[in-house]
């Protein structure tokens, strides 16, 4: 009873905190008057676009008609500047429902700019799927999951990224985020109890582990931030202050972190039903019990990170395998090199992460007060 008290009481502090988090202002913006809407496209005009091969440049003529705002149900010209690049380019056709930008003087439309297809409603319903699916299987447990969900959201768009852009230490951001996710995580799911503490404490080890191992390697690899996608960018928008490596060094044990808690929360939870069926158990035979449960698992685990990140550079592999480049210029490369460094740091901690657990619950689940 005092442990479902327990849990109820944290459930209601870490529901606060996320709506807190929720009703801070974001990141500080300029001032902006334009209206941000839902458009359907009329009618196009491509007579001022271009085609070079598979790619188009210029400008492509719209006629919209805006679906809210203080604007809706007018009719007005658009345009959508194409910049011959195909991951960012996109064409419309009559009929298509588009995200636009609206510039209003006076009361009146000055400006109108199509950016892309509009896709908040479906993202919308997708989380809405997401969350009836898991609230219909997990029932109480799914809830405080799905709560554990929005707080980590909100902790990376509250908390992590405008740490980042006021210039704080990323590492240590990153760290302060990765060990306030986790305890957020596992005692939400796993319950305020020893169960949750093994795998708090199994799970903080493993992130510490990977934080130094990151840092150390890091330096090794000599790989700098702006390897990753749009990092270079930042330095050209007013953050030039801003240190691109260790904000590299920072993502890879964050990006880990979820893996390393899901292992340890594995190893905690068996450790628990053996302890609560076999209360006999010397704390060395309860820790040989939780070193075999994380072995049986660790394999799937560091796998699953590998299969992760080629997922994500898959397109580049392809480059490369396609024009031949010799398997050592591949691995050498500073792009492959920090998928490499990603996934060997990562795994590193998933699979120490099990002994940790294993330790962590051997102790607190043969105290004599077991219960």
């Amino acid at each position: 009873m005092e442990s479902k008290r327990r849990d109820h009481l944290l459930t209601l502090l870490f529901l606060l905190l996320t709506l807190a988090l929720f009703l801070l202002p974001s990141w500080k913006q300029a001032p902006d008057s334009a209206e941000r809407v839902k458009v359907r496209i009329l009618s196009t005009d491509n007579s001022n676009m271009r085609q070079f091969g598979i790619v188009r440049t210029g400008d492509q003529g719209l006629r919209i008609r805006i679906l809210e705002g203080s604007f809706r149900g007018t009719e007005t010209d658009a345009v959508n500047h194409l910049a011959g690049r195909l991951e960012l380019d996109k064409v419309f056709v009559p009929g298509d429902i588009a995200f636009a930008v609206v510039d209003a003087d006076a009361g009146r439309i000055a400006k109108a700019s199509v950016l892309d297809h509009y896709r908040l409603d479906t993202q919308l319903r997708l989380l809405a799927l997401f969350c009836a699916l898991l609230l219909l299987f997990g029932g109480w447990t799914g809830a405080r999951a799905l709560l554990s969900f929005f707080f980590t959201g909100a902790m990376i768009w509250k908390v992590l990224l405008p740490g980042y852009l006021a210039g704080l230490d990323p590492v240590l951001i990153s760290l302060f985020t990765a060990l306030a996710l986790t305890a957020a995580i596992v005692f939400l799911v796993g319950g305020v109890g020893r169960k949750g503490t093994a795998a708090f404490l199994g799970s903080a080890l493993g992130i510490l582990l990977t934080c130094g191992l990151s840092l150390y390697f890091g330096s090794e690899f000599r790989i700098h931030g702006a390897v990753k996608p749009f990092s270079e960018t930042l330095l050209y928008s007013g953050f030039a202050h801003l240190d691109l490596t260790r904000i590299f060094l920072g993502g890879i044990f964050l990006a880990s972190s979820g893996a390393v808690m899901d292992l340890a929360m594995d190893v905690s939870s068996a450790m628990a039903e053996i302890a609560e069926k076999r209360p006999d158990l010397s704390r060395r035979q309860l820790v040989l019990s939780g070193f075999a449960v994380g072995r049986s698992v660790v394999g799937t685990m560091t796998t699953t990170l590998l299969l992760a990140y080629t997922g994500s550079y898959s397109s580049l592999l392809l480059v490369f395998v396609a024009q031949g480049v010799p398997l050592a210029n591949i691995l050498n490369m500073q792009y492959v090199s920090a998928e490499i460094l990603h996934t060997l740091v990562g795994s590193f901690g998933l699979v120490t992460v099990a002994p940790f657990t294993a330790l962590a619950g051997g102790w607190l689940f043969t105290r004599r007060d077991r219960g």
